[in-house]
């Protein structure tokens, strides 16, 4: 009650006189933030009209001496008329902008933005300057309304430049002084306003200082011992919250403790009591209920109750009968009343009363469904077996298949390049007549020239067998090797462009499959896409090596390459076989092609820690 109290004066007696100060305060200060803005508004309007005003009276100046200037470039013309009507006409424009904007300095001119004067000092400056401003005014008229063409001859021009050029300099005088008074007077006014910005500047410190001295300060003690009063409430609070709730967590963890024995005796757990010849004493509702049995008659065999199936019968007699001092676990299949068969995952506990008398306790879980997966696993697993085991076999035999290709394009190679040069070497040896001297001549350089293309087919057939570079020096200098070989042997323009700094070798099983691989793709790009260019690139980037085959031929659809068959018509690997080859080093291979524009073929392995070479 005494709390609500203090809540209650706090409420309506501090935060009312809070709120009246603090909207009085900001009320003061938003005043006093709008009085300035109001006079900083003004002062910059003043202050673009005096810089406008200044920045024309200066240019009043160069106007004189603008004036002056041009009419004295009418003396200096030869007598052409078209520069003299330039000139005038410049003059003209200068003496009409001098003029307007003399005029509107002392009475004002809204089109070039002056006020009209009001500053007594500056009008009587005007009023000295006015005589010569409408002499040289007078002046420049009538050398305008001369129409001689040489005014060099000119009596009248003469006199009125003299007149010009006698008025200039105290022209010039008279309007700096000006200026200057125009410069005074907006220093003056910029001087006021920085007085009235500090005694606005002073004013809002002075209120903050008395909002802090009559607002805050007596704010902060007031809040501070209310919250005093109110830790120590919480504190006594707290500690009275604390002992009901060690009271009511025993309460319910007796009721808890009583409510589990109960669940679990009764509903949680399959449960049964039975004494030493198996009879029953107490069997739980949820076993009952697993069973398919509404109520059960107490002191019949637990064995006849679970099954009806004799065999099983005998089997439990024995198990919850025998003599035992120690827990038997046991999974077990019976058949029940109800015809369903269940999987039991049973536990004989023996206990030994205080009568000497022993009886057995019976737990058991219901591990049907387990039983049910796991036998669906095992079947799913020898599925999946033979499954692999088939896929095994078709890969094996597709293996075998590509192998023999291989051999055959070999022989085919051998028997139609190598073996018909080498018959064609013997009847021509054989041929050859000592007796006919020119035409031994022609056979014997015809037999050089089919020795040197022998030479060069053994050459291309071992270099497609095994490489020796790939061995000795490695993937880099043995692709390079392939591709300059394979373009002087098909004229096609096959490039290479190794993008590592150092040769690195890695693992020979690596470097074989990834060279196979590269040569198939070349191999293709020239037999089935029409190319004119390819270009094989290799690079090295943080432990991934990447090749990447790029040609301009025709290209095909992607979405056809699983429809194709797995190897190529001629023979090789085919794309099956690169995927395998890639896949057994555990790399990736991605074919990317647009009909008509092109394939790339790229090839990434994960090097790990490679081997570096310098290049020799």
């Amino acid at each position: 009650m005494e709390n609500q109290k203090q809540q209650q004066a706090l409420d309506t007696a501090t935060f009312l006189r809070v709120r009246k100060w603090y909207l009085l305060a900001l009320a003061t200060i938003a005043l006093t933030i709008i009085v300035a803005q109001i006079l900083i508004q003004q002062h910059l309007n003043l202050q673009l009209n005096d810089s406008r005003v200044i920045n024309v009276a200066g240019r009043q100046r160069a106007f004189s001496q603008k004036l002056v200037k041009e009419a004295l470039l009418l003396r200096t013309t030869n007598s052409d008329i078209e520069e003299i009507k330039k000139i005038q006409n410049d003059l003209k424009q200068t003496l009409f902008v001098w003029k307007t904007s003399h005029n509107g300095l002392q009475n004002g001119n809204d089109s070039i933005g002056l006020p009209k004067e009001e500053n007594r000092t500056i009008l009587t400056l005007f009023e000295d300057l006015n005589p010569h401003h409408e002499a040289m005014v007078h002046a420049a008229e009538i050398i305008l309304s001369d129409s001689s063409i040489d005014y060099s001859l000119s009596p009248k021009y003469e006199d009125q430049l003299s007149v010009l050029l006698a008025n200039e300099g105290d022209f010039l005088v008279k309007m700096d002084a000006i200026v200057n008074e125009y410069d005074a007077l907006s220093k003056e006014k910029l001087q006021k306003l920085k007085l009235k910005e500090y005694l606005l500047l002073a004013l809002s410190l002075l209120i903050l200082l008395l909002e802090v001295v009559f607002i805050f300060r007596p704010l902060s003690i007031q809040i501070r011992e209310t919250i005093s009063k109110l830790i120590q409430s919480q504190i006594e609070s707290d500690n009275t919250a604390s002992e009901i709730k060690r009271l009511f967590e025993e309460k319910q963890r007796s009721l808890q403790q009583l409510q589990e024995l109960n669940f679990v005796i009764d509903n949680a757990a399959l449960f049964a009591s039975i004494r030493k010849n198996g009879t029953v004493v107490f069997i739980s509702k949820k076993f009952l209920n697993l069973l398919g049995i509404s109520k059960v008659q107490l002191n019949s065999p637990l064995s006849e109750i679970l099954t009806d199936d004799e065999g099983q019968q005998q089997y439990l007699r024995e198990m919850v009968t025998s003599k035992r001092k120690n827990i038997r676990n046991e999974e077990i299949e019976i058949r029940t009343k109800a015809g369903t068969h269940l999987w039991l995952d049973m536990s004989i506990i023996p206990m030994h009363q205080s009568s000497l008398e022993q009886s057995v306790l019976i737990l058991c879980s219901d591990i049907t469904e387990r039983k049910k997966n796991q036998l669906k696993i095992e079947e799913l697993t020898k599925q999946n077996y033979e499954e692999r085991m088939q896929q095994k076999q078709l890969q094996a035999s597709q293996i075998v298949e590509g192998q023999e290709e291989e051999r055959k394009r070999i022989a085919k190679d051998i028997h139609d390049g190598i073996g018909q040069m080498l018959t064609a070497l013997k009847f021509n040896i054989e041929s050859i007549n000592l007796n006919q001297k020119e035409k031994t001549k022609e056979k014997i350089a015809y037999l050089k020239t089919l020795a040197s293309d022998l030479i060069k087919g053994v050459r291309t057939a071992t270099f497609n067998l095994t490489p020796p570079e790939l061995e000795d020096h490695g993937i880099f200098p043995a692709l390079q090797k392939m591709t300059v070989e394979l373009s002087k042997l098909t004229g096609k323009n096959i490039l290479f462009e190794n993008k590592t700094e150092e040769n690195i070798r890695f693992d020979s099983l690596a470097e074989t499959n990834i060279y196979r691989v590269t040569q198939e793709a070349v191999n293709n790009a020239i037999k089935y896409s029409d190319a004119n260019y390819i270009l094989v690139t290799i690079n090295y980037v943080d432990g991934l090596l990447s090749v990447v085959i790029d040609d301009d031929g025709k290209g095909f659809d992607p979405s056809v390459l699983d429809k194709v068959a797995k190897k190529d018509s001629e023979g090789g690997m085919g794309v099956f076989f690169m995927k395998e080859r890639i896949s057994y080093i555990n790399g990736r291979l991605f074919i990317n092609s647009i009909p008509d524009e092109g394939t790339r073929v790229t090839i990434n392995y994960n090097v790990g820690e490679p081997v570096m070479e310098n290049s020799k």
